[in-house]
C-alpha cells in the first residue's frame, strides 16, 4: 500500500508515461516506412525500436539526440537506405512534436493540487524543454539523463534525484510506464512506484523494454492515478 499522506513529491517519466511517444515515433516513421517500403506492424517497428534504443543508451553515454540519430541509422541500415539518403535527424526533429496523452495535462494540474511535482526523464535538457510546453505545467524539479550522463535503469539516475529531491525515499512517489526503465530501479531503492499501463490491453511492450517488475499500484492511465489519489485526499 501507498501512504499518500507521507509522499511529497511525484516524479514522472515522460515519454511513455506523459507523451505519447509511441504515436510519436510511428508518425515520423510513417513517410520512411512508405517511401522504403517497410513491411513490419506497428507493433513490430516499435519493438525493433526498443531494441536500438536499449544498444544506444547501453554504452558509453551519448547525447538523447545521438541516441535517436542511432536508431534512425538501425532502420536505415535494415532498410537498405543509401548512404546518400541517410536522415539520421528524423526522430530527432519530430519529438517537439510526439503529443501529449489526452489525459496528461489535466491529471498533472490535479495532481500539482496535492504534490510537488518532477520529471526523471531519458532526454536531453533542451530536448525536454521543448516538451514542456507540451505538458503545460511548471515543474519543480528535472533530473534528465544529460545531467546524470547515463540513461535509466541506471540506479544513478534515481541517486541523482533523490540528492536534487532532497527528501528521504519515504515521501517520494514515481510514477510510469515502463516497469523496465522505472518501476525496477525505483523500488531497488525503496522508493514506491506507480505502473501506468498504458498499453493495457494491447499485445508486446512496444516501444519499452520488457520486464515483470512490480509496482506497488497499477493504473491504466494517468488520470485514473490522479481519481484515485484525489479520492484519498
Amino acid at each position: 500500500m501507498i501512504d499518500l499522506e507521507r509522499i511529497q513529491i511525484a516524479s514522472f517519466d515522460c515519454y511513455g508515461t506523459l507523451i505519447d511517444w509511441e504515436s510519436g515515433i510511428l508518425a515520423a516513421l510513417a513517410p520512411f516506412r512508405k517511401r522504403y517500403g517497410l513491411r513490419e506492424t506497428d507493433n513490430e517497428i516499435l519493438e525493433q525500436y526498443a531494441a536500438l534504443e536499449a544498444v544506444m543508451e547501453s554504452g558509453e553515454y551519448l547525447s538523447y539526440r545521438d541516441v535517436l540519430r542511432g536508431v534512425m541509422r538501425g532502420f536505415s541500415q535494415r532498410a537498405g537506405v543509401p548512404e546518400d539518403e541517410l536522415e539520421l535527424d528524423l526522430l530527432v526533429d519530430s519529438l517537439p512534436e510526439w503529443p501529449a496523452f489526452p489525459d496528461t495535462v489535466e491529471a498533472l494540474q490535479r495532481l500539482q493540487e496535492h504534490f510537488r511535482l518532477g520529471i526523471i526523464s531519458n532526454t536531453d535538457d533542451d530536448l525536454f524543454a521543448d516538451t514542456a510546453q507540451t505538458l503545460e505545467i511548471e515543474f519543480d524539479f528535472v533530473v534528465t539523463a544529460e545531467q546524470v550522463r547515463s540513461y535509466k535503469p541506471d540506479i544513478n539516475n534515481f541517486r541523482h534525484a533523490m540528492d536534487v529531491f532532497g527528501i528521504p525515499k519515504e515521501s517520494w512517489l514515481h510514477v510510469a510506464q515502463s516497469r523496465y526503465h522505472d518501476v525496477a530501479p525505483a523500488r531497488s531503492l525503496g522508493v514506491a512506484t506507480v505502473w501506468i499501463n498504458r498499453r493495457a490491453g494491447r499485445n508486446g511492450d512496444g516501444a519499452t523494454a520488457a520486464s515483470t517488475a512490480r509496482a506497488d499500484a497499477e493504473f491504466p492511465s494517468l488520470g485514473a492515478f490522479a481519481d484515485w489519489v484525489d479520492a484519498s485526499g
